[in-house]
């Protein structure tokens, strides 16, 4: 019996499922298309209640046309008992919903019309009526908490140095405007992140009174934002500033770095600090206040009772890949209590504290799960609340005033994302079916999991994606898909990007390999990649296709082809030149040359740490793992594709490919997305990916 227990359905989903039992019972299930891939709900995580009864999330309908899409707020009711509402009703894209401590009033990020920027609006759930907008900054306002009275709001906004009030972010954003001259001019590193120039603009807090009035940046003139190295956390869609509201409501607790200017030549990390709410000098609570490399903390919050902050904490070390633990403090004195880690090292993904205020909730990776994981404070180790067999939680929230309410996201490999309840004892029950209809008339497998022994005694774990209308007796072609990172893993989870079953198809067996260096297997795990970057992680890949042929008697060995991206198209190009076994190989955003690659990507000190030193010191894993220089023996067919906005694979690298296939006259097709960035993100761009990607494994494993 599957341990992910469905328990009795609530009344929400009775009508959907209804309407499920009335089709025709022998109807067939059919393969999936891209034209349903890309129109299936995609769903926020949710916001939680203070009382646990409500959860808010965003569900974007998708469009092909940009211009049809739309993203509207649903509140979904925890217990099960009612049916979801739909809050709003426009095509403007709410975003970061956040409840009131009473649940009365939700807060919200949008950019309605006449804004000429995101503003925060506030929805009376009681009362009804249209939203009422709180902030008008020329700015814009982003990321709302209500202060633990109510009566104020914390956000986030980017303003230019040296600001003190809207006024002097008009006036320079007039003066930029005026400009006749277009040049980025930088004196330091970093300059790029992902997809975006980098500009001088900060993230600051700003509080304002949810009864509306004028915003408060609370960090402005103060010593901390002069620094060059301030900033908040990057991530792959920007940066921003975690905080959150000390229980008093007097102060807010916020995580920033001040030696993001030395990031060419150290790790950057980011320390704890406390602001009042009427503004001034932030005062630090974590590190030695040096510019040094330390251990970072990020996404502090406090428990319900006041008397502990805890916040992620990612030690630093030799290593590159450190897993985040949870640390926390006795509030106000700043004590750090037992560091709460999980086992083999896990790294911590969410995290809530439970009503009690002595119960952690937490999300972490674990053999191609997300898992959920619940230790009591003061003990050192956290245990698994219970296992499951299919798919990941993500999103986690916890009720601050309901012992044992937890909401998040569920997806698998072949259920796109719904809203669940998760049940303390095992298991989660629906709250949401937007996708439920759709996924019924689709023939999805759900992944099958293997695992092998490699030849240097590693247990490496793998899933299979068997294509729609499997028939054991046929024999099909493998398709060995590559993840990126590498620093993550391939999970029971369902991907817009590379989605398993319409790569799968009718006609072809789809392999995912965790190889050393993925995530969800331990700290050690993780870490053996540094050194051996290509060959160790491309044998395993290689032993992995062997396994699954050797164990599976419907897939037929002489019909091979592997690919991926980032990391992934890394590991595929190593493959061009160290082996022939595959067919064809396919090359999303994938480096040749690991010193090009060094000197133009948006990061670059990691990179070294990896190889062992410096690149002018020519150690030797930039020799022997470069790929580049084993263009001598490039000889596969390769699908190269790549965004032109990519940052992190800067095209170059992908050029560098290309001009070496070309000059080695093997066979190669070329994809250059001028409006993509490291993915392939918009409807058009990814339909014409995914056919060309088809065409490509078609052609060559129909060859003789």
């Amino acid at each position: 019996m599957s341990l992910l227990r469905r328990p009795a359905l609530p009344s929400l989903l009775l009508p959907a499922l209804a309407a499920l039992l009335a089709l025709p019972a022998l109807a067939a299930k059919r393969p999936i298309t891209h034209e349903d891939l890309w129109s299936f709900d995609r769903l926020s995580a949710p916001a939680l209640s203070p009382d646990g009864r409500f959860a808010a999330v965003v569900v974007t309908k998708p469009a092909y046309d940009p211009a049809e899409q739309s993203a509207d707020l649903w509140l979904l009711p925890v217990d099960g008992r009612g049916e979801p509402r739909q809050l709003t009703f426009s095509r403007a894209a709410e975003a970061g919903p956040a409840f009131s401590p009473d649940g009365r009033l939700l807060a919200y990020s949008v950019q309605r019309e006449g804004d000429a920027v995101p503003q925060i609006y506030v929805l009376d759930l009681q009362q009804g009526g249209e939203p009422r907008r709180v902030t008008s900054l020329s700015t814009g306002a982003r990321q709302p908490q209500f202060s633990p009275d109510g009566s104020r709001l914390l956000f986030v906004s980017s303003v230019y140095p040296g600001t003190k009030n809207d006024a002097d972010n008009q006036r320079i954003a007039a003066e930029r405007k005026a400009r006749k001259d277009n040049v980025r001019i930088y004196t330091g590193f970093p300059i790029r992140n992902w997809d975006r120039w980098l500009d001088d603009r900060q993230q600051r807090l700003f509080v304002v009174p949810v009864a509306g009035g004028e915003a408060l940046d609370l960090l402005a003139g103060s010593e901390l934002v002069k620094q060059p190295g301030f900033g908040g956390r990057f991530s792959d869609t920007g940066e921003e500033i975690d905080a959150t509201w000390t229980p008093d409501g007097q102060s807010v607790v916020f995580a920033a770095t001040v030696n993001r200017h030395r990031a060419a030549f150290a790790n950057v990390h980011t320390d704890l600090y406390r602001v009042s709410a009427s503004g001034g000098e932030a005062v630090r609570l974590t590190g030695d206040g040096t510019l040094e490399a330390q251990d970072s903390y990020a996404r502090p919050q406090f428990s319900p009772d006041g008397r502990t902050l805890l916040a992620q904490r990612t030690p630093r070390g030799e290593q590159v890949y450190q897993p985040t633990h949870l640390q926390p403090f006795d509030w106000p004195a700043m004590r750090p209590g037992t560091t709460l880690r999980l086992p083999g090292e896990r790294a911590v993904n969410g995290f809530g504290i439970d009503a009690d205020s002595r119960t952690v909730w937490l999300t972490a990776e674990d053999a191609g799960h997300e898992k959920l994981w619940r230790a009591r404070l003061g003990e050192p180790e956290a245990r698994l609340a219970f296992d499951m067999d299919r798919g990941v939680y993500t999103g986690l929230q916890v009720a601050r005033r309901a012992s044992g309410v937890l909401v998040a996201n569920y997806d698998s490999a072949a259920e796109p994302p719904e809203v669940v309840r998760l049940m303390p004892r095992g298991g989660h029950q629906p709250l949401s079916a937007f996708n439920r209809e759709r996924t019924a008339a689709l023939d999805l497998a759900p992944a099958e999991t293997f695992w092998f022994e490699s030849e240097r005694g590693a247990r490496i774990h793998n899933l299979l994606v068997k294509p729609a209308g499997f028939d054991p007796a046929k024999r099909y072609p493998l398709f060995v898909l590559i993840h990126g990172g590498p620093h993550i893993m391939w999970r029971d989870s369902f991907f817009v990007r590379w989605n398993y079953h319409l790569i799968a198809g009718t006609d072809r067996v789809v392999l995912l390999t965790n190889y050393t260096g993925s995530t969800g297997f331990g700290a050690a795990f993780a870490q053996g990649i540094q050194g051996d970057p290509f060959e160790g992680p491309a044998k395993e890949i290689n032993q992995a296709a062997d396994v699954a042929i050797e164990r599976h008697a419907f897939i037929d060995g002489t019909r091979q082809c592997a690919g991926g991206a980032s990391y992934g198209g890394h590991l595929a190009n190593w493959l061009q030149g160290t082996t022939t076994r595959y067919r064809c190989l396919v090359s999303h955003a994938g480096l040749v040359n690991l010193e090009s690659q060094w000197g133009t990507s948006d990061i670059i000190f990691s990179r070294e740490q990896n190889n062992g030193g410096p690149v002018w010191e020519r150690g030797p894993v930039w020799t022997a793992q470069n790929p580049m220089l084993k263009a001598a023996n490039f000889r596969t067919p390769v699908l190269v594709t790549i965004g032109e906005q990519d940052f992190r694979v800067p095209l170059n690298n992908v050029l560098e490919y290309w001009s070496l296939l070309q000059r080695q006259q093997v066979e190669s097709r070329l994809l250059v997305f001028p409006d993509e960035n490291h993915w392939i993100l918009k409807g058009e761009n990814s339909r014409t990916f995914y056919r060309e990607l088809e065409a490509w494994l078609d052609r060559w494993e129909a060859a003789p």
